[in-house]
């Protein structure tokens, strides 16, 4: 565990890409294999399941510290972080362990799950006595599931690579499923990831690595010629890579999280497929009678859950929209080029498509038809009412590569400017890591509706300082989104300074604060969500800019909210989903 610790605090110190692979492949090299495996696992995005509620937590390191929960509260105010506020107030461990990171993980810290509070907090405390700071630290975060690094998935890959001198390539191949709940890391995994000895055939069920795109910054007519791309639309969904193998269905996400039991309908349709096929899609809410995908907070309804009933299958029905074939009657096709491998799609799913009752589960991203850029350009003003986020960009060419990487050729996501309001800062939440002691994390609101005036508008904010509840009917401010990126620290330590100057109140780490600043906010989508006191949900929101320029009478009202999804300023936000779904 010790060495484990340092590694973290190793990578945590360091932005240089260089440093941060050399202390990764300086660990591996030397780890036993075992916790070479769980370090890897964590390290790559693993997240177990939380093993002991916070509240223990926080009551066991005040019980060890000696100090009242007040205290504790105010130091984490401070710092930010519950696992760092419990490192620093531990008392001195009385010694140490010379445990590795795997026989913690599975001696001390998994077995605490499911048992009494009481022996919980006994077995926790004990482990806490072994362990230094930082130990502490890596612990709380192990056992809370909120261990999190600055080292990304491909950086992993590379170290791993290097430390057992093995083609990158094969390594992403072999991690694929590795950080999956099911998959529990052991030495015989860490073995057979840096074996040199070809291996057998991979698991009937095993996916690829995924390629992912980058954002285009530039004006498209700077890539070249039209004719050189293949262009399709770009779907707000579940990235998904659809397996089917051995007369059987896998449904992986992005995330390596295996769900296919969530989409019964997907697996059904794709029981039809060859075996040896491999799809790279995007997994979507379309109802058969709708010509576009439904907004992405349907698609939230079915990816909480394990299994899905008759109902949520009636009100959500999904579809796996294919864009690409990385494997074919059993073959490898990833290194072919983009359009060979897109006819060769469009040759598999032909038969499926055809029928009126054909082809709604399993559905193909239709190749846009435009003739220049500027035709596209055109077309791409219509993402919006066509359900999507605007354009990828695909050389004809490319081959499908690992990760985010121009070496097997390009991806561009070409995508709409976000959705903008003006809204006001209301609630404020210290950051995380080096931003914990700055107040980042924001909650903004809109007004109920337009205020008749600069004075009303003031007046509610003096209510609101008194602490006064709104009335029924009356001008007020309603919260519909929290954000906490698109400032640069100058900027955050600024509103810093506001918010303490105009705190109204403090609940726990989040302080309600008197409105005096207007935000430009950006998001990507935005759908009636009667689960909000504003009745509007939005996603992807990040901060675009301050508006000193903006007073706050002059903030924009629920009506801006409404009008962007299409709604009549006068009907109620969460009618709309509220009709869709059959509910009075």
């Amino acid at each position: 565990m010790r060495r484990f610790a340092q590694l973290f605090q190793a990578l945590d110190a360091s932005t240089a890409t260089g440093d941060k692979v050399a202390a990764l492949v300086r660990y591996l090299a030397a780890a036993p294999a075992a916790d070479a495996a769980w370090a890897v696992y964590f390290l790559a995005g693993g997240k177990p399941r939380q093993a002991v509620p916070t509240a223990l937590l926080r009551d066991l390191a005040c019980r060890q510290a000696g100090i009242d929960t007040w205290l504790f509260d105010e130091c984490y105010q401070v710092v930010g972080d519950l696992a760092e506020t419990i490192a620093h107030l531990l008392p001195p461990a009385a010694g140490t362990t010379g445990a590795g990171l795997a026989e913690w993980i599975e001696t001390r810290l998994l077995p605490l799950r499911g048992l009494p509070p009481a022996e919980q907090a006994d077995r926790l405390a004990a482990a806490w006595d072994e362990l230094d700071a930082a130990g502490r630290f890596l612990s709380v975060k192990l056992i809370g599931g909120g261990f999190r690094v600055g080292v990304s998935r491909l950086l992993v890959q590379r170290a791993v690579a290097e430390a057992a001198a093995l083609d990158a390539r094969l390594v992403a191949q072999r991690l694929v499923g590795w950080t999956d709940a099911r998959a529990t890391p052991s030495a015989a995994r860490w073995q057979a990831l840096v074996s040199k000895e070809a291996e057998g055939a991979p698991p009937a069920g095993q996916p690829y690595p995924f390629f992912l795109a980058h954002a285009l910054q530039a004006e498209p007519h700077m890539l070249g010629p039209r004719s050189d791309w293949l262009v399709e639309w770009k779907y707000d969904g579940i990235r998904a890579q659809l397996v089917k193998r051995t007369g059987q269905v896998w449904i992986w996400s992005r995330g390596e999280e295996l769900v296919t039991e969530r989409f019964p309908e997907v697996v059904a349709a794709a029981a039809h497929l060859p075996d040896g096929t491999v799809l790279d899609g995007e997994l979507l809410v379309w109802p058969a009678q709708s010509a576009v995908p439904a907004a992405f907070n349907l698609l939230q309804q079915r990816i909480g859950r394990k299994t899905v009933g008759k109902k949520l299958l009636a009100e959500a029905p999904v579809a796996f929209v294919a864009y690409d074939l990385l494997e074919a009657a059993g073959l490898d096709r990833r290194e072919e080029p983009q359009h060979g491998r897109r006819q060769r799609l469009e040759a598999l799913l032909e038969p499926h498509l055809q029928g009126p009752a054909q082809g709604l589960a399993l559905r193909l991203s239709p190749l846009v038809d435009a003739a220049d850029w500027l035709a596209c350009a055109a077309l791409r003003e219509q993402s919006r009412q066509r359900g999507v986020e605007g354009f990828m960009l695909k050389h004809r060419l490319s081959r499908y590569g690992s990760g985010r990487t121009k070496a097997d050729g390009t991806w561009w996501k070409w995508k709409i400017a976000p959705l903008t309001v003006d809204a006001v800062l209301v609630y404020a939440q210290a950051g995380h890591g080096r931003r914990a002691s700055v107040y980042t994390d924001y909650t903004f609101a809109v007004w109920s509706r337009p205020p008749a005036s600069e004075a009303e508008a003031r007046a509610v904010v003096e209510a609101i300082a008194r602490r006064e509840p709104a009335q029924p009917g009356a001008l007020q401010l309603l919260p519909f989104a929290k954000a906490y990126s698109g400032l640069s620290d100058e900027e955050f330590k600024a509103v810093d300074r506001v918010v303490r100057a105009h705190t109204l109140e403090k609940f726990g780490p989040v302080r309600s604060v008197r409105p005096t600043l207007v935000f430009e906010i950006g998001f990507e989508g935005i759908a009636a969500s009667p689960r909000h006191r504003s009745g509007v949900a939005v996603r992807f929101p990040r901060m675009l800019r301050l508006r000193p320029d903006k007073p706050l009478h002059e903030a924009d009202s629920l009506a801006t909210l409404h009008a962007l999804m299409g709604l009549s300023p006068l009907q109620p936000a969460g009618a709309a989903e509220n009709e869709e779904n059959g509910r009075p």
